[in-house]
This record gives structure tokens, C-alpha cells and sequence, in this order.
């Protein structure tokens, strides 16, 4: 049984004429006849009883108009909802990123443009964050870090600068700014290898011929705020991650360059899925955004 015939069938059905039925679907008439025909003929059924023009549904012909409501019924339903998809009035994105820092404002823009649509966020690392574009479990990604891998499109969303966050009773504390050789034998406090934050100042260090006294590494930037607050070093933190706090102070770096970098990715083959372009072009043309690389 074909779709087409089971279309026919259901409008003679309920318009209870072959004519008003062809004209419904604007077909012919003997083109409808014969999608009805074939059906009781495949099957050896009854599905009208025909006097004249009139026809009238049998037992059988009753029971698959019934089935045939609810396959229809179906059929709008998944029309409705491409339909809404398609036009992002609903739907589900999920995005992965390193940290809620760098795509808070993302979020924003984006639900502000299409407010139906419901938003997952999970966090991790890089590799995590690009394990979950790869097997699907994530739309979009946003790292701190350009990824030169063909199976991803990244574009550069923003840069921000390292600054070095102490305790209040450090020497810096009374300072706006410091120089990078100042950190000379500085103890310091490091995030995990592969973080950007720590990438980004060791690079501006070893260019520079500096040293400085590691004397903790922590993944966790809750643990490092609270190291740096009991007075045990000092670490380096990009300025959209600071968060002030009692016992805390802020200094920029003001004779280097030093930057980490806000990338949005997606797998390159996704790159035209209507809500991946949608939250592509949301943060990336938003007022007032400058896109820096």
C-alpha cells in the first residue's frame, strides 16, 4: 500500500464522493478511482458500498478511515514542526564550552533573538568540548583557543587580556598596573597544563627571558582564587574570568601583549544547520561587536 492510494481512499471518505474527492487532491476523478480500486483489489476488500454517485463507507472501510485520521493527524504534526524548526519558533540547541565566561553574553543574544528555543549548556576542557561537536552531543562549541583541525569550522568571537590577581597584601596590591619583568621569581600559582590563561603568559615569559617560582597547579579556578586569597602566590587570570572579590586585587601587565581568545566552532559539515548558522551569526553580528583575531 502506497501513501497516495491511502490519501485517496481517506478523501472519498470524507468528502463521500470521488468527484468532490479529485477535486480536493486536483487530480481526475478516474485517477482517484483507480488509487481506490487498486486498494481493494491488492487486498480483497470492501472499503465502499457505491450506489450511483453516492458512496458509503463499509465496516471495514469505517475502521481504516479511523486509522487513516490518526496517520494523517501525524503526517500535520511533522509538517508543524519542521515547519517550526525550520523557522527556529522551536527546537533545542546544545552548546559545550570551557567556561561560562566567554559565551554568557552569547546565551543572551541568542535567546533574546529566539526565545523558543531551549538552550543545554555543558562544560569541560577543550577535549572535551570538541569530543561532544564530534559525536554529536553538542551544535556549537566555544573554546579559548583557535582549532586548526579541517573537520571544524571556528571563527575568532573576541580577545581579552591577562591580568595578575593577588591578595590584598601583596606588594602589587597597591597597583593598577606592573611591568612584565616585575613577575621575575614571582611565586605563582598555575592552572593545569593546556590551559590558554597559562599558555599565553608562559609564552610572554619565555620571550622575555623571565622566571618565575611555580608552587601550585590547580584545575579549578574557585581553588586558585581562594590560594591567591590566603597569600600562598599569585596567578594569572584573563580579565572576562576575574571576579572581584574580598581580598582580591587586579593588575594588568602594562609593557606586554598578552590575550586569550574566544573561538565559536561547529563541525564544518554543520556549518548551514539553520540553528547553528542562527547562533553563528547572533553573536558575531550583535551591536556594537568588533570581531578582533
Amino acid at each position: 500500500m502506497r501513501l497516495t492510494q491511502l490519501r485517496s481512499f481517506y478523501a472519498v471518505a470524507r468528502m463521500g464522493s470521488f468527484t468532490k474527492a479529485a477535486e480536493q487532491l486536483h487530480v481526475s476523478q478516474p485517477t482517484i478511482t483507480t488509487q481506490v480500486r487498486f486498494l481493494e483489489e491488492s487486498y480483497k476488500v470492501e472499503l465502499f458500498h457505491r450506489s450511483g454517485r453516492r458512496v458509503q463507507l463499509t465496516p471495514l472501510g469505517e475502521q481504516l478511515m479511523r486509522l487513516a485520521q490518526q496517520i494523517f493527524g501525524l503526517e500535520a504534526d511533522a509538517v508543524s514542526l519542521l515547519a517550526d524548526a525550520g523557522e527556529l519558533r522551536t527546537g533545542h540547541l546544545r552548546v559545550a564550552a570551557v567556561g561560562p565566561y566567554h559565551v554568557t553574553q552569547m546565551l543572551a543574544d541568542f535567546n533574546a533573538h529566539y526565545p523558543d528555543i531551549k538552550v543545554n549548556v555543558s562544560t569541560g576542557n577543550s577535549q572535551d568540548v570538541l569530543d561532544r561537536l564530534l559525536d554529536y552531543r553538542a551544535d556549537v562549541g566555544v573554546l579559548a583557543q583557535l582549532v586548526e583541525d579541517e573537520r571544524f569550522l571556528s571563527v575568532p568571537f573576541g580577545r581579552h587580556p591577562v591580568g595578575i590577581f593577588t591578595a590584598s597584601s601583596h606588594r602589587f596590591a597597591r597597583r593598577r598596573s606592573i611591568r612584565l619583568a616585575e613577575l621575575q621569581g614571582e611565586r605563582m600559582i598555575l592552572r593545569e597544563e593546556g590551559s590558554t590563561t597559562r599558555k599565553a603568559l608562559e609564552l610572554a615569559l619565555g620571550a622575555a627571558g623571565i622566571t618565575v617560582e611555580p608552587v601550585m597547579e590547580i584545575s579549578s579556578r574557585e581553588m586558585i582564587r581562594e590560594a591567591v586569597s590566603q597569600g600562598i602566590g599569585i596567578a594569572a587570570v584573563s580579565t572576562v574570568e576575574y571576579v572581584p572579590g574580598p581580598g582580591l586585587h587586579l593588575v594588568g601587565i602594562s609593557d606586554a601583549q598578552i590575550f586569550t581568545y574566544a573561538h565559536i566552532l561547529c563541525l564544518a559539515e554543520r556549518r548551514s544547520m539553520r540553528m547553528v548558522k542562527a547562533f553563528f551569526d547572533t553573536a558575531l553580528n550583535r551591536p556594537g561587536f568588533a570581531r578582533k583575531a
